[in-house]
């Protein structure tokens, strides 16, 4: 299926951080998900800065040595741990410090997305849109990083596909026949699975909401 925002015009499709602001404003609070038992509670930052006035996503790629998700584009982010994060947002900062060096005093969080469970790991995931008044210092851990990437948002409205998956039982709630499955296209790399889904949602509610 072609995306939701398929009819809007080239020049409407780049977005300058206060563009982005605006409609963070409006999004109503996230519903509650009734997780997937087993289900651990995991957050992610969604970072966005300008440069060149045009508002960029910060992405990672995760080794191929980790335990999951090997090799993959994801938002920096992890697991709540007890004792550490008072919040899932605390979470989100602490995991973002502590993959890509970003600091937390720097990042005004202006959002919280709908929480999804992932397929792999069965966490229950909840993002977090920070601004960063200028693109950030980033000191990447080589141990979870092996890059960093800066995508503007025109691009990745540029480069969104979907397939349409049949998805065993044992997946939970995102099982069943013919689901979508969201790709966005990048010039070397392939963004999937809940990154892309958390990237779906929020760009169409973007583009949705600011004329």
């Amino acid at each position: 299926a072609p995306p939701p925002w398929s009819n809007r015009p080239e020049s409407r499709r780049r977005f300058t951080l206060e563009k982005v602001r605006t409609p963070c404003a409006s999004l109503p609070p996230p519903p509650t998900i009734q997780p997937l038992p087993g289900a651990r509670p995991a957050a992610v930052l969604v970072p966005i800065f300008e440069a060149d006035g045009e508002a960029q996503i910060i992405l990672t790629k995760r080794p191929d040595t980790m335990p999951s998700h090997r090799g993959e584009i994801a938002f920096p982010g992890g697991k709540l741990e007890a004792g550490r994060d008072a919040s899932l947002r605390d979470a989100a900062l602490r995991e973002a410090h502590e993959e890509i060096g970003l600091d937390p005093a720097r990042v005004e969080i202006v959002a919280e997305l709908e929480s999804m469970t992932t397929v792999a790991g069965r966490f229950m995931l909840t993002p977090f849109v920070g601004l960063l008044a200028a693109r950030p210092a980033l000191h990447p851990d080589p141990i979870e990083v092996v890059r960093v990437l800066e995508v503007p948002i025109s691009e990745l409205l540029e480069v969104y596909r979907e397939e349409r998956w049949d998805v065993p039982p044992e997946f939970g709630a995102g099982a069943g026949p013919d689901r979508p499955i969201q790709f966005f296209e990048l010039a070397d790399e392939t963004v999937w699975g809940a990154t892309a889904r958390i990237l779906a949602r929020f760009l169409t509610h973007l583009t949705a909401t600011h004329a």
